[in-house]
């Protein structure tokens, strides 16, 4: 009786990639289909033979990836140990810091995660693995230093999601399939549905626990799963399917809404926790009943920057609780000034929350198109400035991304967006409402935007 033949432990896209030795290599990617993973073991597998000598650097997006990736080669790297072992032979050196972003091995070549910062990379020759390429602050930059490091030997790895038509990880991509490849790179790509087709949901049902619903969907019922979990229709295909969304009529670019976003892990107060403000607080209010989100979204400025400290997304919910939520905002100790939206409905709410807080704690703003386009352009004015912190969450990036200019037969301008499962630009506006207040809560700003005669905050931000 013949054995069952193992299961390989990589699967063919994987396999192809750790194979490919040429000097340039580039990939486009959907999300969490283990690429990062297999070039770890890729990198351990080059620094375990004896005659290596060049170090390898890893750019990741931020301090927590840098920390995955070390710990996915010290793991293939003590299972190599283990097999070395038994023939006499070790890969790793003899001590390693487990706290440490550098793995040693034991013909003194190592492999270092680097700060995500370009500079990082000057200087440093050997091989390169640029990580989630797209997402760097200047991918362009980043290149540019990175690619003199592998003059003396080495390869050169990118590998990325998209993040946009107009980023340079895509200009590459297209310049290496439609422009003649004058760099000469092997362009790889992974979509979800390839992974899919090659056995990727096999393994990942072997890493779930048994009850995980995921467990019990076949291919083409993970893929809707995925594809309903996104925020999206734009975002399934440029996160999973390699297809990145044009930026040229987002009102907010990624890149710009990136470089606002506060660090992975970075403490900010979440929904369920008590606020413990230091500076003047600043709140705004999206409202929605059925269809969209009702969106509170609350600021905390401190010095020049305006902290995000929690944004509350109601869906369905009745206006008295709403307006349950609404009180106890209003009821922080360092708030300033509450920007709500007094449109149609949002009318009678703004006017019941005067009457219970003053006229000199709320402000009601009509949703003109002339008012939407000055809040917008205040909103963006933060972000382009830097005076604007927003937690890192997909749904908070794409609901502000989904936010379209379009020019009007006057020549002015008119923002628009999708209704989506994330919302209809709810988040958004409530933030455009908080930064308002921030921004004209100043004494002697004034403003342009149609309010309600409920006053305005006459006081200074600190």
């Amino acid at each position: 009786m013949s054995r069952p033949l193992r299961e390989p432990f990589f699967l063919p896209y994987q396999s192809r990639w750790i194979r490919d030795n040429s000097p340039l290599k580039l990939l486009e990617k959907s999300r969490q289909v283990g690429m990062s993973w297999a070039s770890a073991y890729r990198l351990v597998r080059l620094h375990a033979l004896r005659g290596r000598r060049l170090d390898s650097w890893v750019s990741s997006r931020d301090e927590l990836q840098a920390k995955l990736f070390i710990g996915d080669c010290r793991a293939f790297g003590t299972l190599l140990d283990g097999v070395g072992h038994l023939l006499g032979k070790k890969a790793l050196a003899k001590e390693i810091r487990t706290s440490s972003l550098s793995l040693p091995f034991a013909n003194g070549s190592a492999i270092h995660s680097l700060s995500s910062s370009s500079d990082a990379q000057a200087g440093k020759r050997g091989s390169r693995v640029l990580d989630e390429f797209a997402l760097h602050c200047d991918p362009k930059l980043l290149y540019a230093i990175a690619l003199p490091g592998i003059t003396w030997g080495g390869q050169l790895e990118i590998l990325s999601t998209h993040r946009g038509a107009g980023n340079f990880f895509n200009g590459l991509v297209q310049e290496a399939r439609c422009g003649g490849n004058p760099k000469n790179f092997s362009l790889h790509r992974v979509t979800l549905q390839d992974a899919l087709e090659q056995g990727f949901l096999k393994k990942l049902k072997g890493k779930l626990p048994p009850t995980d619903p995921r467990q019990f969907l076949d291919e083409a019922q993970y893929f809707d799963y995925v594809r309903r979990s996104c925020p999206d229709e734009a975002t399934f295909r440029q996160e999973y399917m390699c297809q990145p969304e044009d930026e040229a009529d987002a009102f907010l670019p990624y890149e710009l809404i990136e470089s606002c976003e506060m660090a992975e892990g970075e403490k900010w107060a979440g929904p369920t926790e008590e606020l413990a403000l230091d500076g003047p607080a600043y709140l705004g209010v999206d409202l929605g009943r059925s269809r969209d989100l009702s969106v509170f979204w609350l600021l905390e400025r401190r010095g020049t920057i305006c902290w995000t400290r929690r944004v509350e997304c109601l869906r369905g919910k009745t206006f008295t609780e709403q307006e349950r939520l609404l009180d106890y905002f209003l009821r922080l100790p360092r708030l300033v000034r509450a920007c709500v939206d007094c449109t149609g409905m949002g009318q009678q709410f703004t006017e019941r929350a005067v009457e219970r807080f003053g006229k000199f704690r709320v402000e009601g703003i009509v949703f003109t198109a002339a008012a939407k386009e000055s809040l917008a352009l205040g909103l963006r004015a933060a972000f382009e400035r830097k005076e604007l912190r927003i937690p890192p969450d997909r749904a908070v990036r794409a609901d502000l991304h989904s936010i379209r200019r379009e020019s009007t037969l006057s020549g002015h301008l008119r923002l628009a967006a999708d209704r989506t499962g994330a919302g209809h630009g709810d988040r958004f506006w409530a933030l455009a409402l908080a930064i308002h207040g921030a921004v004209h809560g100043r004494p002697g700003r004034e403003s342009a935007i149609q309010t309600l005669s409920c006053g305005r905050r006459p006081f200074p931000l600190t």
